[in-house]
Formats: structure tokens, sequence, C-alpha cells
């Protein structure tokens, strides 16, 4: 017996000393390495010596960190190997872990300590059940009678056990934690009168120590008050409320809410009961009574908050957070319990209107959540019932006029008056702004840490639209007067300019007011006749005054644009409004020089550039009121270009906007204004000279881009060759008049006409650039153009997801390439950049859109002369450039390509691109996977930067062509393309297809593009090949798209005699399908691919042996495991239950280890808790603030 003593005791001195040099960063590697072998060793090794040596590493005798690793194994063993040790030692080791709670009892016991015997303890009485739990409870009840230690301790494995059944422990079994849930439910008549008595205790304890001045004694109390809280709140969840009500529990906590030492742990109580939903059963009118009385607390609390009239120093604040977090939660689940009191109800939707209004910015986006979720309820569109129907639709109608009832004008003005003020951004406001705002906390990014700005922005904008749609008058008035406000104060200022901001943020709040009053179901046509005239006065009357502005100064021009740009929804309204508010763009433009020279001009040309897009957007919203200007504005655009003082960029832009004009006016006109914008274009871009000038050899481009005007016309050019084919389309709104026209006289695409002049120098210019990236021609070209091939900092910005960098006014993303030079300075780096990049990207656009103008693009271009200029380069070009190109023409074009021109076409372009994406993409996973780093060509393109943000954009621009590469086989793959494939009834029954009706696989080669891709080898191999490799790689945004062209395959080889698609069927996608399914990035897209190893075994399995093979070929796997699975699937037609038999068997076959399908198994829900998501509070932050102990200010 001593020797065996001695053998643990010894054992236990190994183990401690493996731990310690284990955590010990100072150790050898091959120190640390061995300990952590043999501490493995030890937890996978026989479970009684686990135990027993545990048990005496968690003994005083060790440090602090030998014993909390102790514990750790301890809980190991529990929660793994419980089933290896027999009853009589459950409840041994249960006896032993419930006396080390009175061991550890101590003040000088850490709390880390104290917290994983709670936990252990916990952990024991889930692995035992409901039996256990029964004997132990009434251990505890006197066990934390003995002291606040105790208490705490008990506090602690009270708040573990039904949290980890809830929330952390997926291990355990449902049936089991039912139980338990069960038997926790049947205890709180014995629980909860513990708690709550536990609270009342030492809260008066912890005051009385106090005054005493027994520091550590009343810390040790308060921590007992703060275990207790904790308790409670791990009960607060489920628990039924009329229980939390009846022993005290909500009393208890809102006395608490009075204590700052103890009130943010109480009112996390709150927040969490009032987030519970309302039960739809018996026990209603005693919950709605429990949630009165907690509406009841918060109501007293916060009022005590927001009237009074002391310091609020950050305590308060983050209390007052709380409380309205509460008070949000309860009207969003449980208005029903407080909307009947006409005398509270009122008062409530006070407060939280005192809170939106409040300074504090965290107080004010807690209420933004109650008001946005509360107006986007009350203002959905209503059932259509005149009667009431079963399901209450009516009645929940009219509980909605109700409550808005309560919404009265004052509300409705204070939201929209506080939203249209915090639509400003902190960093956004100059030093000397003449307009006040108070003591108003706005958003800034340096203190704010709850998302971005846009996402604020854009709920406020939505609340601000919600509002203007049940007060339009309200939200009219209250706009047109802060925004004459601004105006006054920006007449009145020395410096205009500097209060610029506080104008631009009030634009959106005016474009969401007009867009709901004017637009759509709330149009101004469906309110009375005196809200039609008390509208139309406020806005004329605003609109008169943003025509009668006389600014000149760029930013002052520029945002005067936007306001009057806003208002084109009105336009509809008031016609005669349109000439003015087009004249006025015309005068503002006018009022801005347009020469390039001066660098001080730039913000000038910006805001030119941004008043010809306010055409394009009143264009878009003012619809046909704006069609009788027409003549007007082409009159306007002829003499301005004349005199030349119209820029090609801004030409483009006022052009864009005629083009959507048109498109409201029908197709002949589309067709005139086509002939009148694009004919002077014409004329330049089929001048034979200046192909021959810059596109004959690769260098003419270097000359070309020296050669400003010619560079910036060419540019020009082609963007808006982009503009007129995405513009030309037809209004849906003018199809229906369209469609009368006889069978065979559908119009051709107004863009038809043009496409043979417009198209044949493009894919000359993008060779030429393509180019430019071969070895033998980037290595002569001079520094410049080389430097230009780099990425700029916002693609670079982008990939990292950093989003964009700070750009001057003028050179903002979207304005890079339409701010181009039109003038004679010297083109730069960066200007080269931009050039090239949207040639790039509107020459692949053009292509792209040109294929869907029907045969047209097919005619006036050559496929080889096409494929020359799009892959001829194709192993020299960035994966940036393969993904666009892939993207904005391959893809359009195999979706659009008539089926005659398959030939013709798509080998030519899909070969060699299908030939190197599988060679660069198979060399770049397999570095990323196996040396942690994706090979990308782009690397010499991203300009210099940390390791690990050049890491994550070569990992990113691999995702990305891999996701784009899949999209295309995808969309080869898609209904559409593929008419001829017979589909899979799904019969269930195996070898059903009569082999006597199996055809050549080139019987589909002209109904199926997938068939087409099989026959043509130069297109096959490389296209399964990545089909194949797919499955290795880490991507379930790509995965999706490749089991779409798997499940053609399998169809085709299914409903085919080609023996050589079988055998990659049946053996190489069969095995690499299991193979993908080991990874979990595929669980989202698992039950496909179940689906498709499904297939193969039922229709291919008797033609072919390869199925049976792949199967027997798997781990764990008998044969008879396989005559069963096959036997199970004679007996059923279900393709469900065959998914499922298949799914049972692959997890059989591989020990589960096919992490996909394990990822998938459903997590069982506890159905007698609330449905309230843990996701409101942050666990892990309130296992902290037990450590830290409670604040007890007085005490320290």
């Amino acid at each position: 017996m001593e020797a065996s003593i001695n053998d643990s005791s010894n054992l236990a001195c190994r183990v401690a000393a493996a731990i310690t040099v284990s955590l010990d960063w100072t150790s050898t590697p091959d120190a640390r390495k061995a300990a952590v072998a043999f501490l493995e060793s030890i937890k996978t090794g026989d479970v009684r010596v686990l135990a027993n040596t545990a048990f005496l590493l968690v003994k005083k005798d060790f440090s602090s960190e030998i014993r909390l690793h102790a514990f750790k194994m301890l809980q190991h063993l529990v929660r793994l190997r419980w089933e290896e040790l027999n009853p009589t030692e459950h409840r041994n080791f249960a006896n032993v872990t419930v006396d080390l709670m009175s061991d550890i009892a101590n003040p000088s016991e850490e709390w880390a300590l104290k917290s994983q015997t709670a936990a252990l303890v916990a952990e024991i009485v889930r692995s035992e059940g409901v039996d256990l739990w029964q004997e132990l409870l009434p251990t505890l009840i006197p066990l934390s009678a003995k002291g606040p230690i105790h208490a705490e301790l008990v506090s602690m494995m009270l708040r573990w056990l039904p949290e980890d059944i809830t929330v952390h422990n997926e291990d355990l079994e449902a049936d089991r934690r039912r139980l338990l849930l069960r038997g926790l439910t049947q205890s709180l008549p014995e629980i909860l009168p513990l708690l709550y008595n536990l609270l009342e205790r030492h809260f008066g304890a912890a005051l009385s120590e106090a005054g005493k001045q027994q520091v550590d004694l009343a810390k040790q109390h308060a921590s007992a008050v703060t275990a207790t809280l904790n308790a409670i709140n791990a009960y607060s969840e489920w628990a039924p409320l009329p229980d939390l009500a009846k022993y005290g529990i909500i009393h208890g906590c809102g006395f608490l809410l009075s204590s700052p030492d103890f009130r943010l742990h109480a009112c996390e109580f709150f927040k969490l009961v009032s987030a519970r939903k309302r039960p739809a059963d018996t026990s209603t009118p005693e919950y709605d009574s429990a949630m009165s009385t907690v509406f009841h607390i918060l109501m007293n609390a916060s009022k005590d908050f927001l009237y009074s009239s002391g310091f609020i120093d950050e305590s308060n604040i983050e209390f007052a957070e709380y409380l309205c977090e509460s008070l949000a939660f309860l009207g969003s689940t449980n208005l029903q319990c407080i909307v009947g009191d006409s005398t509270t109800f009122p008062l409530y939707l006070q407060q939280m209107v005192r809170f939106f209004q409040h300074q504090k910015l965290v107080l004010h986006i807690q209420s933004l959540q109650f008001w946005l979720a509360l107006m986007r309820e009350l203002m959905s569109k209503p059932k259509a019932a005149v009667h009431s129907t079963p399901d209450g639709s009516d009645h929940v109608d009219k509980e909605k006029l109700k409550i808005l009832t309560f919404m009265n004008d004052d509300i409705c003005s204070a939201i929209l008056e506080v939203s249209f003020q915090r639509l400003l951004k902190r960093e956004k406001i100059l030093h000397g702004t003449s307009i006040s705002l108070g003591s108003l906390e706005l958003w800034s990014d340096d203190v704010d840490s709850k998302g971005n700005f846009s996402q604020y922005r854009s709920k406020l904008l939505e609340l601000i639209k919600f509002v203007t749609s049940y007060k339009p008058v309200i939200a009219g008035a209250k706009v047109s007067e802060r925004i004459e406000t601004i105006i006054k104060s920006l007449l009145l200022s020395p410096t205009p300019a500097q209060d610029v901001p506080v104008m631009e943020s009030m634009q959106s709040a005016l474009e969401n007011v007009v867009s709901t009053i004017f637009d759509g179901s709330n149009e101004i046509g469906g309110v009375s006749s005196e809200v039609q005239l008390e509208l139309c006065r406020i806005f004329e009357g605003l609109l008169q005054q943003l025509l009668s502005l006389t600014w000149t100064e760029p930013s002052l021009v520029e945002v005067l644009s936007h306001y009057l740009d806003a208002m084109g929804p009105s336009l509809n309204y008031f016609p005669d409004a349109a000439g003015r508010v087009i004249n006025k763009l015309f005068e503002l433009l006018n009022s801005l020089p347009f020469a390039v020279k001066d660098p001080s001009t730039s913000s000038a040309r910006y805001a030119r550039l941004q008043i010809c897009t306010s055409f394009i957007r009143i264009a878009k919203t003012a619809d046909k009121s704006i069609l009788p200007h027409m003549k007007g504005i082409a009159d306007t655009m002829a003499y301005l270009q004349k005199e030349g003082r119209l820029l090609r960029g801004e030409h483009n832009l006022l052009g864009e906007a005629f083009l959507i004009m048109a498109s409201a006016a029908g197709f002949q006109q589309q067709q005139e204004v086509l002939v009148w914008l694009l004919e002077p274009l014409s004329q330049q871009w089929t001048q034979i000279e200046w192909q021959n000038n810059y596109l004959s050899e690769p260098l003419g481009l270097v000359r070309l881009c020296m050669e400003t005007p010619t560079m910036w016309s060419i540019f020009h050019c082609i963007t808006f060759f982009e503009k007129a084919l995405k513009r030309s389309g037809t209004r849906k709104s003018h199809l229906s008049s369209q469609n009368n026209t006889a069978a065979g006289s559908i119009p051709l695409h107004p863009m038809a006409s043009h496409l043979s002049w417009m198209l044949p120098p493009l894919p000359k210019l993008l060779r030429a650039i393509h180019s430019l990236w071969s070895p033998s021609i980037s290595q002569t070209l001079p520094g410049e153009m080389k430097s230009a091939m780099t990425m700029s900092d916002v693609e670079q910005y982008s990939l990292i997801g950093e989003g964009n960098p700070k750009l001057s006014k003028g050179t903002s993303p979207t304005s890079t390439l339409t701010m181009s030079k039109e003038g004679y300075t010297e083109p730069n780096e960066s200007d080269i950049r931009n050039w090239m990049k949207g040639i790039r990207d509107s020459g692949y656009n053009v292509l792209g859109l040109a294929t869907t103008v029907g045969d047209s693009f097919y005619k006036c271009l050559d496929s080889d002369c096409v494929a020359l200029a799009l892959v001829e380069n194709i192993q020299s070009m960035e994966f940036r450039h393969i993904r666009l190109l892939i993207h904005s023409v391959l893809i359009p074009l195999v979706k659009n390509c008539p089926v005659d021109l398959w030939e013709v076409w798509l080998e030519k372009l899909l070969q060699p691109l299908f030939l190197h994406s599988s060679q660069a993409l198979s060399c770049s996973w397999s570095s990323l996977l196996h040396e942690g780093r994706a090979k990308v060509p782009d690397a010499h393109a991203i300009l210099a930067g940390t390791d690990l943000k050049v890491e994550v954009m070569e990992e990113k621009l691999l995702r990305d062509l891999t996701r784009e590469i899949c999209s295309l086989l995808s969309a080869i793959a898609s209904p559409q393309l593929n008419t001829g494939l017979p589909s899979l009834e799904h019969s269930g029954q195996i070898s059903r297809v009569d082999l006597s009706s199996l055809k050549a696989l080139d019987a589909f080669a002209s109904n199926s593009m997938v068939g087409f891709i099989l026959k043509h080898q130069g297109l096959a191999l490389p296209a399964l090949q990545i089909c194949l490799e797919s499955f290795k790689w880490t991507d379930g945004d790509a995965m999706p798209k490749v089991s779409s062209f798997c499940g053609a395959l399998v169809v085709l080889a299914i409903f085919t005699n080609s023996m050589e698609l079988q055998q990659f069927v049946c053996n190489d996608l069969f095995s690499a399908i299991i193979q993908g399914l080991a990874l979990e990035s595929n669980a989202f897209i698992s039950a496909d691919l179940v689906g498709h190893c499904r297939d193969i075994y039922i229709y291919l399995c008797d033609r072919h042996p390869a199925p049976r093979q792949v199967l027997l070929s798997l781990p764990c796997i008998k044969q008879q495991d396989l005559l069963a699975f096959e036997e199970a699937l004679r007996k059923t037609a279900s393709p469900k239950e065959q998914k499922q038999y298949m799914k049972s068997l692959l997890l059989l076959a591989t020990a589960n280890k096919l992490k996909a399908l394990v990822a998938q198994k459903s997590v069982n829900v506890i159905t007698n808790v609330s449905a309230k998501p843990r996701n409101t509070i942050n666990i892990a932050g309130t296992i902290v603030d037990e450590g830290e102990r409670i604040g007890l200010a007085a005490l320290s």
C-alpha cells in the first residue's frame, strides 16, 4: 500500500514537473514537446491513474498553475472518459469533488481555482444526471450557509450548471440534457429561494461590514453577491418568469439597481428577462404580470437617470446603457405586456425618446435599435383582410394602429430632429464652424467601436423613412426647416466652406424624405387633398430657395447640385419646376472653371463632374417629367461643346443621362439619341491612323501614354460605349406596349447597328495591354510604365478589407478615372495606371455586354482575333486580371453564344484558360495548404507592405480567381445551356436506366454545353482536372459552383455509353467528392455532395466496379457494412432516405473523419428555454467580471 502511495506521489510530481516545463517559455522546444507528449499520455492512459494523479495535483501543495491544469485534466476525464468508470467510482469521484468545494473555501484561494472547482462539480452533475443532482442539492443549501466564500462557490456551481447545458456543451446527448434540465426545472422551488436568500443575506452583510470598516469581510460578502447575481442571470433566460417573480428574484434585482456596486450585474438580469419571448399558453396572464413588474422597475430606474441633474460619469453611462438596452428589448419582444396601459405606455415612449435625444452616443444608439424595430414592425404593410381572419391578422393590424396613435407629432418631430443632427460625423466638422451642435456627442471613428458609420447612418435613414411614411407633413416640414436653417447660417458665415459638411449631411436625409413621399406605396397621391397641398407648399418653397442660391465656391456648388437631384422624385408632381432645375444645373456648371492647367482648379473639376452626375440622378428619378426638356438639354450640350466649355468626361456623363431619359421615351427615341451621341465618337474611333500608330506593336502603347489628348480621348470613347450598352435597354414599364408586336417583329437592340464599327478596334487595344505583362515586353518598358502596372493603394486596401485609404477631395476611388486629365499636362505613373485599369475594366465590360446584343457581336468580330487578344498572353496575366476577364467577358459569352457558334468560339477561348488555370491554381493552392502562403503572379504588383498584409492579399487573389473559374464551370452547367440533359427521376431503384437507351457522348454535344466540353479533349481534360482539384481546396464559396458542374457530369455518365466518362465519375470524381467531405469548409454544400455520391452509387455501381471499390478502400469499412448499406437502399425508394444511408455509411467508413458531415450534425435545441439567443450578452465578459470583484469603491 505504501509503495502504491509512493508511486502515485512520484507520478504526480513528474506530471507537475511536465506541466511546469510545458508552461515555461524559457524551456527548450524539445523539452516542451516532450512534456506535452507526456501529459497527453497521462490524459489518454489509464483513467484511474489520471483521476488519482489529478486529485493529488489540485491540493494546495502545488502552484496555482499546476492546480489549474489538474482541474482541467479532471474536467477532461468527466467530459470525455466518464463512461470508463463504474457507478461506484462515479459516486466516489463526485464525493471527493464536492469535498473539494469545502477545502477550497478559503480567503487565500484564487478566484480561478474556485471557479474551476465549481465548474468541475457542474460537469459531473451534467454527466451523471438527475439522480446525482437530487442527492447533491440538499447538501448545497447548508454548505452555502457556512460563510460568504462557501456561498460564492455554491452560486458559481449553480451558475455553471444551466449555462453549460443551454449554451456550451453540444457533446451532451440530447435526452440526458433534456432530463437534466427537467430536473433543474423541478428544483426551481429550492434553487430560486436559495439564490434570493443569498442575495439578501450577503448584500446586507456587505453593507454592515463596510460600515464597520471590515474591508476584507465586506469584499467576501460582495463577491458572494456578485456570484449569486451571475447565477441568477444563468437562470433568467429559461426559468419561468412567474417563478422569478414569485420567489422574489425580480424584486431583489430591482432593489440592487440602486446600488452602485451591484447595479450592472442586476441590470444584466433585466436585460436577459426583457428579451424573453411571450408564451402563447395558459401562463400568459402570470407572465404579463411579471413582465409588467419588470417594466415598472426599469421605468423608475431610467427616470431617475434621465431626469437627474447630477454629474454624469462613465459608470452612470454604462448603467444607463444597460437600462436602455433592457427597455429596448422589452419594447421589441414584450410590447403586448405594456401597450394596454394607456397611462404608462406614453411615458415609456417619452423615455425612449429621451434616450434617443441623449447627448451620449451610446445611449442614443441603444434607443435607435428600439425605434427602428418598432417602426419597421408598425409600418409593415397590413394584411389585406376586410374581415377577421383565423390567424388573427386583422387583430394584429388593429394593434399596430393602436400603437401608432401614441406616435404623436411631438415624438416624430423629436426623432427626426435628432436623426438629422446625428447624420453628421465628428471628423467632418471643421474648426470654426458657425453651426452649433451643443454638447452632442457625434459619431467618431476614434472613440466608437460599434461598427462603421455607414451602417449607423443607414439605420438612421431607414428610421427617417419609416417616420416619413407615417407623418409625411411633419417630415417634410422638419427637413425643410433644418435645411433652411443651415442655408441661412451659410449665407451669414464669413467662411461658408467650413460649414459644408453640415450641409452635406442633410442631403441624404432630404433624398430619403422626398423619395419616400413622392415614390412607391407612400406616394403623395395616396393622401388627402389637404396633406397634398401642404406637402406641395413645403417642397415648392424649399425648391425655390435652393434655386435662388448663387453660390460659386466649388464645394458649395457641388452640395447644391446634390440637393437639386435629391428633389428629383418631386419633379413628377411639379413638372413646371423640372425646366428650372435643369437650367440651374447648367448655370452651376458654367459658374465653375474647366481649365486643368492650374492645380487649384481640381476641386472645381470634381464639382463639375458631380453636377453632371446630378443630371443622371434626376433622369432616373424624375422619369417622364424630364422628357419635354430633352431638346433643350441637347442644344445646351451642343453649344457648350462647340464653345469648348464641356470636357469629354462631362459630356459622357450628360450623354448617359440622355440615354436614361431616352429609355423612358421608347425604342425610336433611343435609336435617335444613340446616333446623335455615338456618331461623333465613331469618326475618331474608327480612324486607322491611331490604330496603326499605337497598336501595331507592343511598345506603341508607351508612345500612346505620352500623347495625353489621344490617350484620354480613347479612354472616354470606351467608357461611353460601356455606358451606352448598359443604358440602352428597354425599361420594364415600356415592355408591355412592345409585347403587342407581331411574332418575329421584335425590334433589334438599339445598339445592334453600332457594334460593327464599335467592336473591331477594341480587341487590338486589349491585346496590346495584355502584351505588356509578357516577360519579353515587360523587361523593355520604361520605369514609369512598369510602376504603373502595380496595384493602386485602393486595390490593395480593398483586398485586405481595410476600406479605402484617405484621399483628398477629387481623388476618390469612384472619380479617379473620370477625373482624368484632358489637357496637355504630362501623364504620371498614377494617370497611366488609372488609364490602363479603366481601359481594361470598361473594355471587358463592352465585350461582355455586346454578347447580349443578339448575334451582332459574333457577326462583326472574328473569333481568332478575339482569342488572340484575350488569351494569347494568358500565362503572363495576373490573377486579378484573369478573374476580371472571366467575370466580365467569358461568362457572358458562354451564356449568350448561339449553339451553332460553340465550335467557332468556345474552344479557342476556353482551352487556353482552362489549361493555364488548372496549372496555376493547383500550384498556388498547394503552396497555400502546405507552406501557408499562396504563390500568385500578382505578387510583384503588390507594393511594399507588411508580410502579413501581403499574405492576406495573395490569398484573397487566389480565392477570388478560384471562385470565378468555378463560376464559369457553374455557368457551363446551367440548365439553360444543357436543355438536352435528361433529369434523374430519383425513383431510387438501382440500375433503373435502360442500357439499350444509352447514347454516345457526341449526341449531347449540340444540346448540352457540358457535353460539348467533354467532346473536345483539349477542353475536357483541364476542366475535369480543375473539378477534381477543387475538392482539395478549402474554399466553401467555390464548392457550390463546382457541385453543379459535377451534377451534370454524373447525369452524362449515367445516360451515355462513354466508358471514359464512367471511369472518371465512378472512380476519380467519387473519390474526390469523399475527399472533399473531409474538409469542414464544405459543410454548407455537404448535402449536395452526398447526393452526388448517392446518384453515382445508385445508377452506376452495377455498370462499373469502381464505386464499390472506392467505398471498400475507406479505412473503417467492412464487407458486411457495404452489404447492409445496399440492402437498406433496396428497401426504400426515397432519395432522401438513400442520401441519409449514404451519409451514415461514409461516416462509419471514415470513423467520423468527414468534417463536412460531422459539422452538419444538428444541435438539439432545448424546448423549454427562451428563444432569445445568448449572443445578446458577452458571457466571457461576465466571467472576467467575477474575477475582478465588484467595486465597493468606499472600501478600496
